[in-house]
């Protein structure tokens, strides 16, 4: 694929590539290409039309309060949601349809505002709209889970977590900003398959990234080109950007889940030990970096109705890459597999050795907040809900087949979950 230079040498974008023989756009109907490809246009060119009549910004009319101009255009339900942007059950879903699309961009605006950070750093209103419409932009609509819809429910989960009182008491305007655009882009251009993926089609960014962290550093090197791009710190002192910039690698970097287990072990010494010191700079970034990765997969904690959703994205996402695997004839990887990884094996896999020791560790760091425990409620809740739709697909299973047999992924689920 071909790569775009943004900003300084050295920092690719590299734009949504091709391996050597699978084309991205096969994850999606090819049929519907052309369709996809007016949709985008239009689209496209609605969003422009509806900033360009809607910003008294951009018709050259700047309100007496600046820092409050694009408050001013948000439609009235929107803005009543802001209100509420740090309540645990906001529905990011429903934001996102009443800002057109636009709900990443809509959040940012509105938590720089109200964190003050837009008047703490100098920073240019319509430089910073037109960097957050770069970040947004550069999520794959198409992808069911890894969009901007994600990137906005994550940024609003960090929200949440930087108003912890154990942690908001220490945090700086930097550690607000960092946090904040570390969700916001913690996932952009990704192509909708995972590491493995990569790796095995000899991808090109697997191979510039030398098969590590690979769609992290790229989340990263194309935040930094975006930046850099954008102009949006470029009057601040160059090594305040460039130790922006490297804090922000360090945030992004902490979400790849191959490295759960290191942070698992270090956020548990410094727990037991109890020797985190806040006032330290290199602790908040720590704990900093445990609230992106809880913010990245807060969704077994989210209500119902918001968490199946996501449920049901992600797991669409990785049949999607099942389907393009089986078709060119890879080894499927693992819960890609539609026939055999049904959506409550894989969820109560996720939430049992992933979610739950993350949360439960946060929770003590925390101090069980309102918000802590209401996050372990709805985590235990759902995981139940799933352990009893995998027991009805494993009775509808048996009815259909005299067998009796279940598929290996659902035994090994009932056999771990099985209470006694």
């Amino acid at each position: 694929g071909d790569a775009r230079v943004r900003g300084q040498t050295g920092v690719l974008s590299e734009r949504r590539g091709s391996y050597p023989f699978i084309d991205f756009r096969l994850l999606n109907n090819t049929t519907l290409s052309g369709e996809i490809g007016t949709k985008k246009k239009v689209k496209r060119l609605l969003s422009f039309q509806r900033y360009f009549h809607a910003s008294r910004l951009l018709r050259g009319i700047v309100p007496q309060a600046s820092l409050y101009l694009l408050d001013e255009d948000y439609l009235g339900q929107a803005r009543h949601m802001l209100s509420k942007v740090g309540m645990w059950d906001f529905d990011i879903f429903l934001f996102d349809r009443l800002t057109n699309g636009n709900s990443l961009v809509t959040l940012l605006c509105h938590l720089f505002n109200v964190h003050g950070l837009i008047h703490h750093f100098q920073l240019d209103m319509v430089t910073l709209h037109r960097f957050f419409v770069m970040v947004q932009e550069d999520y794959h609509s198409q992808n069911p889970y890894h969009n901007a819809v994600h990137a906005a429910d994550v940024t609003q989960a960090m929200h949440c977590y930087l108003r912890e009182p154990k942690f908001a008491n220490f945090l700086t305007p930097s550690d607000i900003m960092l946090g904040l655009l570390a969700a916001a882009a913690h996932d952009v251009d990704h192509p909708g398959v995972n590491q493995p993926f990569l790796i095995k089609t000899k991808h090109h960014l697997a191979s510039l990234y030398q098969n590590v962290s690979v769609l992290e550093n790229h989340h990263w090197r194309s935040t930094i080109g975006m930046l850099r791009e954008s102009r949006l710190l470029a009057h601040l002192p160059k090594e305040v950007t460039q130790d922006i910039e490297q804090q922000l690698g360090s945030l992004i970097l902490a979400t790849d889940i191959n490295r759960q287990n290191e942070f698992l072990i270090r956020l548990k010494s410094h727990l037991d030990n109890q020797d985190l010191r806040l006032e330290d700079a290199q602790d908040r970034h720590f704990m900093l970096q445990i609230a992106l990765k809880c913010a990245d997969i807060c969704n077994p904690c989210r209500l119902w109705d918001l968490s199946k959703q996501w449920s049901e994205r992600v797991c669409e996402e990785f049949y999607r890459q099942g389907d393009l695997e089986q078709k060119f004839e890879l080894e499927i990887s693992p819960l890609c597999n539609q026939q055999k990884d049904t959506i409550p094996s894989i969820q109560i896999g996720f939430m049992t050795y992933i979610v739950e020791p993350l949360f439960e560790r946060w929770a003590q760091f925390t101090g069980d907040t309102p918000l802590s425990e209401n996050m372990l409620n709805h985590l235990r809740r759902n995981k139940a809900k799933w352990r009893s739709l995998l027991h009805k697909q494993h009775s509808s299973s048996r009815s259909n087949d005299h067998s009796g047999q279940v598929t290996g992924s659902q035994e090994q689920t009932l056999n771990k979950e099985e209470t006694p």
